[in-house]
């Protein structure tokens, strides 16, 4: 890895320009892709695949052999795909920009026995490995590995095994949606959820693999607090583990589960996990508008640390463009004031509600809002937090003909004024049209930042650069929830030392000593 640069290090002209061309060109490529079914030599030859990148994987001829040893040990229409079409879109991501490659193979799995096989498989010709299910990841983490991969799609394996409504958890596949999860307990009339609310369509084992998190983060925390009491993984070695019991918690040993958790697939695969549910609360929608960034998050600020605070479900930041945005996409029927805001979750009894609303109330003038008002009906919370939901589609939609550029940084609550105005100031300098959401309780912030072009996109990828770096020197991360992937990974030694970062490594190779699951993501120099 090269040496980390400061938030005023410019990339230099000559690799941003090769890069963003590379990039462009290559969505635009994607996008244009016809749906062309090729045998696995017409394929292989075709493909614009470089050499690989490491002597240690197999040869073109290997992924050769490895592919019809897939399609016997996996007989049926579409369990072994090598369909053009496929292999491109299973290997990026539509807004994803980071350099991406197709696989040499797609491989659905219905079962841990099938994903034993193709890790056998794979390892016996020494082919890579990257999971893929529900393909909302942001940094590039199911892209394909440049010298030829496997795909192994864990999409079909979405079922919820068991449902422990006593205990309150439930066993399910690693495919499994969260919104389904959350679907089903309350059409069984069970009054439990499961809180980590990421973007729509993730899926558990992505969950897992990049520590994700979403809007409750603020009362319920994420990934890597508790929510997850065991996994079941196949190592790279084929042998399956699971890494401890059903009960809510346990000393023996070190905790293996968190060991995956925020490994992006580098680890282990994601076959089953177990997770605790949460009770179902009645809750309270609420929304206040500021004149600045910094008055809303100084009365976040202040809330969190009264009595109340534990009765703040979420609280999202959505800055004025972002508002603008909803507004423009016609999506809501009376527009929203064109101002900072807050929108807030209350939960607890009718009685606590009631006292926090007025609690949250007296801050929020006090710390200068322009407006505050409650959803009237439970209609209305729904419609209201569904439009924070779609900030992706609402930034796309009020701007036709654009592409959009997301990413996330996380820093100590006090500062995240500070770095909201100077991002916004920095891309206004750039010429950028953006919006902004953020978990404004955790100090987690996104930055959807739009170009039309080769030029706009070779700005944009500049001004994340700059985002990220003030954020760390913040004392901040590089990703409070979007994970690593290839498009962060020149951050890790900067923020965490080489030290941490070498550990990580240590880790990877004892686990997988020949490099094969997801390589290149989290440490683009993993053996070197």
């Amino acid at each position: 890895m090269g040496t980390a640069h400061n938030a005023s290090d410019a990339f230099s002209s000559s690799d941003s320009d090769r890069l963003v061309k590379h990039v462009y060109h290559q969505r635009e490529a994607v996008d244009s892709h016809s749906d062309t079914e090729l045998g696995s030599d017409s394929l292989l030859s075709s493909l614009d695949t470089p050499a690989p990148l490491s002597s240690s994987y197999g040869t073109t001829e290997d992924i050769k052999k490895a592919i019809e040893e897939l399609r016997h040990a996996l007989p049926g229409e579409h369990r072994v795909q090598t369909n053009r079409d496929t292999l491109v879109l299973h290997g990026s991501s539509e807004n994803s920009y980071h350099p991406s490659s197709p696989h040499s193979v797609v491989v659905q799995v219905k079962s841990t026995e099938d994903v034993v096989k193709v890790v056998n498989i794979s390892r016996k010709y020494k082919v890579p490995i990257v999971p893929y299910s529900g393909a909302t990841s942001l940094e590039g983490h199911f892209n394909g590995y440049p010298s030829g991969s496997v795909c192994i799609d864990m999409s079909a394996m979405d079922q919820i095994l068991e449902i422990n409504e006593a205990d309150g958890d439930l066993r399910c596949q690693a495919g499994a949606r969260w919104e389904d999860i959350n679907r089903t307990l309350k059409k069984k009339g069970i009054p439990l959820f499961f809180p980590l609310d990421p973007g729509p369509g993730a899926t558990i084992g992505g969950m897992i693999g990049t520590g994700c998190s979403g809007t409750n983060a603020v009362r319920y925390g994420t990934a890597k607090a508790e929510w997850f009491l065991n996994v079941t993984v196949v190592l790279p070695s084929g042998k399956v583990i699971k890494t401890r019991q059903r009960a809510r918690k346990s000393s023996a040993g070190f905790d293996t589960t968190k060991l995956f958790i925020g490994a992006e697939g580098t680890l282990g695969i994601m076959r089953i996990a177990t997770l605790r549910l949460a009770p179902c609360v009645p809750t309270k929608v609420a929304m206040a508008q500021f004149p600045n960034v910094e008055k809303a998050v100084s009365a976040v600020q202040e809330i969190l640390n009264t009595a109340c605070g534990p009765h703040i479900q979420c609280v999202e930041l959505l800055d004025d463009h972002m508002m603008s945005a909803i507004n423009t996409a016609g999506i809501v029927e009376q527009p929203y004031p064109v101002q900072d805001t807050l929108f807030f979750k209350l939960q607890g009894s009718f009685e606590c509600i009631s006292e926090t609303s007025k609690i949250v109330q007296r801050i929020v003038q006090r710390h200068g809002s322009t407006r505050f008002e409650f959803a009237s009906t439970d209609q209305e919370a729904e419609d209201l937090w569904e439009n924070r939901k779609y900030a992706l589609v609402s930034t796309l939609a009020s701007h036709p003909g654009t592409k959009c550029w997301t990413t996330d940084v996380c820093v100590p609550v006090s500062k995240l004024p500070q770095l909201v105005y100077e991002t916004k100031e920095d891309l206004a300098k750039a010429g950028l049209k953006s919006t902004i959401v953020g978990h404004v309780g955790d100090g987690n912030f996104h930055a959807l930042i739009l170009f039309r072009d080769e030029k706009e996109v070779k700005s944009v990828s500049e001004a994340v650069h700059r985002l990220i770096h003030r954020a760390i020197e913040m004392d901040g991360t590089c990703t409070g929830e979007h994970g690593i992937g290839i498009g962060k990974t020149e951050y890790l030694v900067k923020e965490l030392g080489e030290d941490t970062v070498e550990l990580m490594k240590t880790v990877k190779r004892a686990i997988d000593p020949l490099n094969l699951f997801n390589p290149g993501k989290v440490c683009l120099d993993m053996f070197q």
